[in-house]
């Protein structure tokens, strides 16, 4: 049976900062590398056969971290942009309190956690599940059904758009959910790719 375990990169230093972050490249905290390092110890009982990554630092770094604290560093990773972070086109790199303080906390939480509503010049979920869901059907669903462990180490958006595929989660339901920094979330998978088990590590 295979397992899939997603990854959020560890705390950013724009994490730190409360900012929009989108597809800057911000490196990580020092508490960000902790978080991959505690990430790379609970999987060091998972052997994997290929890794997926982002483009953006923060997640090739984390990605790098798990695999030398879970003795895998050699295992090869694909880097992809389709497993980038959503762009939050305007509100990169501000602050999200001084933006809710211009816009409202409504209109903020809106775009950051609606669906289909798109950020000033940005993408929505959706927009960024059009990219994300057609890649992991395409390069990732196949090893899965030869029966390969797959890892991917990504972000809070474009991770909880596979999440809604995986889960069958609705656009309203979805709104809710949050993957934390540094969490494994671990799936056994049958041959048909169905769940069997899910949960964090």
């Amino acid at each position: 049976m295979p397992l899939l375990v997603l990854v959020r990169h560890g705390q950013s230093t724009w994490n730190l900062e409360n900012r929009f972050t989108g597809e800057e490249d911000p490196p990580l905290t020092p508490e960000g590398r902790k978080e991959a390092q505690k990430a790379g110890e609970k999987l060091k009982d998972t052997r994997f056969s290929q890794g997926f990554t982002s483009v953006l630092q923060r997640a090739i770094d984390t990605m790098q971290i798990l695999l030398d604290a879970s003795g895998q560093h050699g295992l090869p990773v694909i880097r992809n942009r389709a497993l980038n972070e959503r762009n939050y086109g305007n509100l990169q790199g501000l602050n999200k309190d001084e933006i809710a303080r211009q816009y409202g906390d409504e209109q903020v939480n809106i775009w950051r956690r609606s669906y289909s509503v798109r950020p000033p010049g940005g993408e929505s979920l959706e927009d960024t599940s059009h990219r994300v869901i057609p890649y992991y059907q395409q390069n990732i669903e196949p090893l899965l059904r030869k029966g390969e462990n797959i890892l991917i180490v990504a972000h809070g958006n474009s991770l909880r758009s596979l999440v809604q595929y995986l889960e069958n989660i609705n656009g309203e339901d979805i709104s809710h959910f949050e993957l934390p920094t540094g969490a494994p979330r671990r799936y056994v998978l049958d041959e048909q790719l169905h769940i069997e088990q899910k949960g964090y590590l």
